[in-house]
């Protein structure tokens, strides 16, 4: 059912067009977006956050060591239970963490501030593709520590034969899951 329901979207004509990762994608209507252009947005997004990931870990680094490093300290009296230079070296990797953490929420940010024009269409695809995924998804439940559930969130979809691999890999997941070995 939900395979027919992509392929219809596929067949809709397209006549105006959404500009995507430097590229012109073709859109069905002011009102709608098909299901590939939704998925090279996406994918177009998500470079975005990779992209921004780096350089914010770089300044976590660059300020943790401009801050820690320039602190006074006295090798004698431990902070936390651990030498001072252990502690600020923690911290400054924690700085790192924080820059690479923040670094995805600055390039979704950023991304949003330039593609504000068609802000309503992707927020209408993001939240019907959102529904998608939590129907056809595994139960977390019956996941295990050595056998976990492939791409819960379908975060590694990035066109239509990406999301059919992962309605096999959901379906193969869930039936080595429920039915015995032994058959």
């Amino acid at each position: 059912m939900a395979n027919l329901a992509l392929q219809r979207s596929l067949l809709q004509p397209l006549h105006s067009s959404l500009v995507c990762a430097g590229r012109q994608v073709k859109s069905t209507s002011p009102e709608t977006l098909t299901w590939p252009e939704y998925l090279a947005i996406r994918r177009s997004k998500r470079k975005w956050q990779i992209a921004f990931t780096v350089p914010s870990a770089i300044l976590g680094f660059v300020g943790g060591v401009a801050y820690f490093g320039t602190r006074e300290t006295d090798p004698t009296k431990p902070i936390m239970g651990l030498d001072p230079f252990m502690f600020y070296g923690f911290c400054t990797v924690g700085c790192v963490g924080v820059g690479a953490a923040l670094g995805p929420t600055l390039g979704t940010s950023l991304w949003r501030l330039s593609h504000r024009r068609y802000l309503n269409l992707i927020d209408a695809r993001d939240k019907e593709f959102y529904r998608r995924i939590a129907k056809n998804r595994v139960d977390a439940s019956l996941q295990s520590p050595t056998n976990p559930v492939p791409d819960y969130y379908g975060e590694r979809i990035g066109s239509l034969h990406q999301y059919r691999q992962w309605m096999r890999d959901q379906g193969k997941y869930k039936r080595k899951a429920l039915l015995p070995e032994d058959l």
